[in-house]
C-alpha cells in the first residue's frame, strides 16, 4: 500500500474527504512514437500518475483533460507554437561538441544548449505552449510556482508577451537565494508572492499555487513548470519539452551520421528537461537514459532531494509517484543547494522509467556539482546552472568508451547562481 501524503501538505481549510479520480482520460497516440512509455488512457505511466484531486479542483482539470489534445494538435496552434519557438525562443538550440571536456573524459561529449534560449533555460518551451493553450481556453489570469526562478521568469515573460496578468508563488528561501530572477519577474510585470510555510521552497510554492487555482477556477490557468501534478500536466509538459529531443535527433544525424547517441544525461527534480531530452528516444532502448537527482549533502544524511534513492510510492500534488515521506505519510523536507531540484517528489514518467529500468537514476552531491561547474567553466567557457551541473557530475560516475556519443542536456545558464559560485569559490 502507498500513502496519500497530499492530505495535509498542500491545501488547508478544504474538505478532502472526496478525492476525485479522473478515469476516462483521452489517450492520444503520436504518429512517430510507439508510445510504450507514454501515458495510458487513464492518465498513468505504469503504476504512476493519474489525477488524485480534491472535488473543488475537478472543474479545472476536467476542462484541461477534455480540450488540451484537441487544441495543441490543431494546425493553428502548431503553427503559432513553432513560430514562437523559432523567432522568440531562438530555437533550435545548438548541439555543441565539447572538445576539451571530451578530451578530459576520453569520450565524445555533446551539450544540448538550452541555456542559450531566451530567458536562459528550457522552461520557455513549456510556458510558450501553455500560454497559447490558456488563450484558447479563454483564461485572463496566469499563476505559476517556481523554485530556481527560471520557470517563474519564463512564465512572467510569456505573460508580458501576451498581456496577461501573472502571479508567481515562490518559497521565501528561494526568493532570497535567487534574487536576480525575482527582480526579473517583477520587471516583467509579475506579482511575486513569497511563501513562508513549510520549508519555504518549491513544494510550498506549489501548495500555494494550487490553493489559488481552486479559488479562481474560471479565469485562471495554472502553468505548472514540470512533469508533475495531476494528469494531463505531466503529458502536456513533456509534449512541449519534447522539442529538445526532436532537435537532438536531427543534429546528431548531421554531426555524427547517426541520430541515436550512446546515452543522454539530464538533471531531474520534477523532471521536465529530462522528459524533453528523453522523449523521442524512449522506445529506442539502445540509447541509455540517465537522470541525475540532487543528493544534497549525501543520500544518507537526511539532507537530500534524491527522491528515487530514498523515496517510496505515494500521492503528492495530485499525482501518484515516488516521494520523500516518513512512516506516517508526511512529507520529508528535501534539501539541495540547487533551488530547482529542491522538491520531495518526481514526475510520474520518471518514477515509471525508474521502476521498469528503462532509465537509470544517479545522485550527485552539492560538492560534486560545484566541482563540475568549475570544470565546465574552465574547460569550455560555459557557466552552467546548478541544476544542469548535476548531469555533468554524473560523468564521473559512469563508464564511457572513446567512441561513445554522450549528450548532456544543459538545461540552464549559471547567471542566476553567480552569487553562490562566487561565495563558494572565494572570488
Amino acid at each position: 500500500m502507498y500513502k496519500l501524503s497530499m492530505r495535509v501538505t498542500w491545501v488547508k481549510n478544504y474538505n478532502f474527504d472526496l478525492c476525485v479520480y479522473l478515469s476516462e482520460l483521452q489517450y492520444f497516440k503520436s504518429n512517430n512514437i510507439r508510445m510504450k512509455f507514454q501515458v495510458n488512457e487513464k492518465g498513468y505511466y505504469g503504476d504512476f500518475g493519474g489525477a488524485w484531486i480534491p472535488e473543488m479542483m475537478y472543474t479545472n482539470i476536467e476542462e484541461l483533460k477534455r480540450r488540451y489534445l484537441e487544441i495543441i494538435e490543431s494546425v493553428e496552434f502548431k503553427n503559432e507554437f513553432e513560430q514562437l519557438l523559432k523567432d522568440y525562443v531562438g530555437r533550435p538550440s545548438p548541439l555543441y561538441f565539447a572538445a576539451r571536456l571530451s578530451e578530459h573524459y576520453g569520450s565524445k561529449i555533446f551539450l544540448k544548449r538550452e541555456d542559450l534560449n531566451h530567458t536562459g533555460s528550457h522552461k520557455l518551451n513549456n510556458t510558450i505552449g501553455q500560454i497559447l493553450l490558456a488563450q484558447k481556453l479563454g483564461k485572463t489570469r496566469i499563476i505559476a510556482e517556481t523554485g530556481a526562478g527560471q520557470h517563474g521568469v519564463a512564465t512572467a515573460t510569456v505573460c508580458a508577451l501576451k498581456g496577461i496578468k501573472c502571479v508567481v508563488y515562490m518559497g521565501a528561501l528561494d526568493v532570497s537565494r535567487q534574487a536576480p530572477n525575482v527582480k526579473k519577474m517583477k520587471m516583467l510585470g509579475a506579482d511575486v508572492v513569497p511563501v513562508h510555510s513549510g520549508n519555504k521552497t518549491l513544494k510550498d510554492a506549489t501548495n500555494e499555487a494550487m490553493r489559488d487555482w481552486i479559488n479562481n477556477p474560471e479565469d485562471t490557468h495554472y502553468i505548472i513548470g514540470s512533469v508533475v501534478g495531476p494528469h494531463p500536466y505531466p503529458d502536456m509538459v513533456a509534449r512541449f519539452q519534447s522539442v529538445i529531443s526532436a532537435e537532438m535527433k536531427k543534429q546528431l544525424r548531421a554531426q555524427t551520421g547517426n541520430e541515436l547517441p550512446t546515452r543522454i544525461l539530464a538533471c531531474v527534480g520534477g523532471g521536465s528537461n529530462a522528459a524533453g531530452a528523453f522523449y523521442h528516444f524512449l522506445d529506442d532502448e539502445k540509447v541509455e537514459l540517465i537522470g541525475v537527482e540532487a543528493a544534497g549533502k549525501g543520500v544518507d544524511t537526511g539532507e537530500t532531494a534524491a527522491t528515487l534513492t530514498v523515496g517510496t510510492p505515494g500521492v503528492l500534488h495530485a499525482s501518484k509517484t515516488m516521494l520523500m515521506q516518513n512512516s506516517d505519510g508526511q512529507i520529508t523536507e528535501p534539501y539541495s543547494i540547487s533551488a530547482g531540484l529542491d522538491y520531495p517528489g518526481i514526475g510520474p514518467l520518471h518514477a515509471h522509467l525508474h521502476k521498469t529500468g528503462r532509465a537509470k537514476y544517479l545522485a550527485a552531491t552539492d560538492e560534486e556539482v560545484l566541482k563540475s561547474v568549475l570544470l565546465l567553466t574552465q574547460k569550455e567557457g560555459i557557466i552552467p546552472a546548478l541544476e544542469s551541473a548535476h548531469a555533468l557530475a554524473a560523468l564521473d560516475k559512469i563508464k564511457m568508451n572513446p567512441d561513445d556519443v554522450n549528450v548532456i542536456n544543459l538545461s540552464g545558464s549559471g547567471n542566476k547562481d553567480m552569487e553562490t559560485y562566487l561565495n563558494y569559490f572565494g572570488y
